[in-house]
């Protein structure tokens, strides 16, 4: 697969051809006023910022797979010119319930204000990261493109730079350091050389595009659900792992309270990444007189992956089966690399997140 399809892939992940208009700022627009909570739960306005020689805003967010390769050229931005005269903020302007939860594929966490928290804690972003996402007044103020999407002002705060950071996702390919060279040449009393940019990335998520979300849903409610019997053998089999997938494998029964609680998670994340080079496998310890309580679940789940019902009411045998330290209290998850390398189990309820870091650490983060 070439570079140019795996991008192009990508970026219909991320719905970028999603086509609500707010035009960029134009150069020599003067920044506009704002007063957004950040991740530090402090309110922020653009007078907090007056002292700057430049102000670089950077709107961005956390499921995109582009946004997250320039995570650490942000930070790194942040630190190099702190203190020259530069504050450097990021905006999240993107509404979390405009997401489908197959724009998640390449992330753990989606766009809302409490997993935007969570992204800033699990990166340590000391830089302001302000979120927009409820009422987008800013976002259309300044008009991003996509995430990321770069505006530098100089201390008049007038649009001197807009576009990308740089000309590209991978590091060991730059050739040109737009947005530094901007901030250099302002901090130098220069004209910007190049004033613009096209910025690439998944699209901002506007508010118009909820309908979509509500779209998928429905449709995803009607993919058929079935389950099949396994038997020993053939559990031996799955856990080898020749699918060419990372597997992630889920031991429930229907009396288990826990596991009956978090089963709408498992959902969810084979509806996040199975887009990729994921599975989700369900096997139920229910006895055959409790079939029909098995699919029912299922259906209601509308758990249209891969479900399976152990063929023996002997609970022992399908522990034995199972191995790879399982008790046999339900429920039971595992992570199985292609080959059956197990990279996570856990036995007991599940914490979601941990589970989809687990995920998400074999499948990639970003792209190639």
């Amino acid at each position: 697969m070439t570079r140019m399809f795996t991008t192009l892939f990508a970026t219909y992940l991320c719905a970028c051809a999603w086509a609500a208009e707010y035009p960029a700022l134009a150069i020599g627009a003067s920044a506009p006023d704002f007063a957004l909570e950040g991740v530090d739960g402090k309110t922020h306005n653009l007078a907090d910022f007056a002292d700057a020689d430049v102000l670089a805003i950077v709107f961005t967010c956390n499921h995109c797979p582009t946004a997250q390769a320039y995570e650490a050229r942000v930070q790194k931005l942040y630190d190099d010119y702190k203190d020259k005269g530069v504050t450097l903020i990021a905006i999240s302007t993107n509404d979390p319930l405009a997401l489908r939860l197959d724009e998640l594929g390449f992330s753990d966490l989606g766009d809302s204000f409490d997993e935007m928290k969570q992204r800033a804690k699990d990166i340590n972003i000391t830089y302001p990261y302000l979120y927009d996402g409820d009422t987008q007044a800013v976002g259309h103020a300044y008009g991003p493109a996509s995430t990321p999407h770069v505006f530098v002002f100089d201390k008049a705060r007038t649009l001197r730079y807009t576009g990308r950071i740089d000309d590209s996702e991978r590091e060991s390919d730059i050739k040109l350091q737009d947005m530094r060279n901007a901030i250099d040449a302002l901090l130098a009393g220069k004209p910007v050389s190049v004033e613009k940019t096209n910025s690439v990335g998944c699209s901002t998520k506007w508010s118009e595009k909820r309908d979509t979300v509500t779209a998928s849903l429905e449709k995803w409610a009607t993919e058929p659900v079935s389950v099949s019997d396994i038997d020993s053998e053939q559990i031996t089999s799955l856990l080898k792992n020749n699918s060419g997938k990372f597997r992630l494998i889920n031991l429930w029964t229907t009396w288990c309270g826990p596991c009956v609680v978090e089963f709408p998670e498992f959902v969810t994340m084979n509806r996040m990444y199975r887009g990729r080079d994921f599975e989700l496998v369900t096997i139920s310890g229910d006895t055959r007189e409790n079939t029909k309580r098995v699919e029912e679940f299922l259906k209601k789940q509308q758990a249209s992956n891969t479900n399976y019902q152990f063929d023996n009411d002997d609970t022992y045998k399908l522990v034995e089966a199972v191995g790879n330290g399982w008790t046999g209290a339900f429920p039971f998850t595992l992570l199985v690399a292609p080959g059956g390398k197990v990279v996570y189990s856990h036995q007991g309820a599940i914490d979601p997140l941990e589970v989809k870091k687990a995920i998400v650490a074999q499948v990639g983060r970003t792209y190639k």
